[in-house]
């Protein structure tokens, strides 16, 4: 069966929230795209732009491990590459302000 096309990130974000399932692949992503915040704005104070090179480097290697030795599925990323950095922020920022319990509801998602 063929995987399913999403034509808008309102489509795709329920999607992105059930292969987020696991509480600890969300952990894992929340580890890196803090890590990614805190290189940017370090970056930023400190003029040392090389710092920017390691923000995929910190999103994504904890993303990946979660999503193949957690989750056992493929990355978003890999098909929706600019939704998939867009969902990830939006479910950091409605972890952080404690706002996601019920996205994952309505996507069908046990918590």
């Amino acid at each position: 069966m063929a995987e399913k096309q999403y034509t808008s990130f309102a489509d795709f974000w329920p999607f992105y929230l059930r292969e987020h399932s696991r509480p600890g692949t969300r952990a894992l992503h929340y580890i890196g795209t803090s890590l990614v915040v805190a290189l940017a704005i370090v970056a930023l104070v400190t003029a040392n732009w090389w710092l920017l090179a390691a923000m995929p480097v910190a999103g994504y290697f904890f993303a990946w491990i979660a999503h193949f030795a957690h989750e056992k599925n493929r990355p978003a990323t890999f098909t929706y590459p600019l939704w998939s950095l867009g969902a990830d922020f939006r479910m950091w920022w409605l972890w952080l302000t404690g706002r996601l319990g019920p996205e994952l509801e309505r996507a069908g998602v046990e918590r």
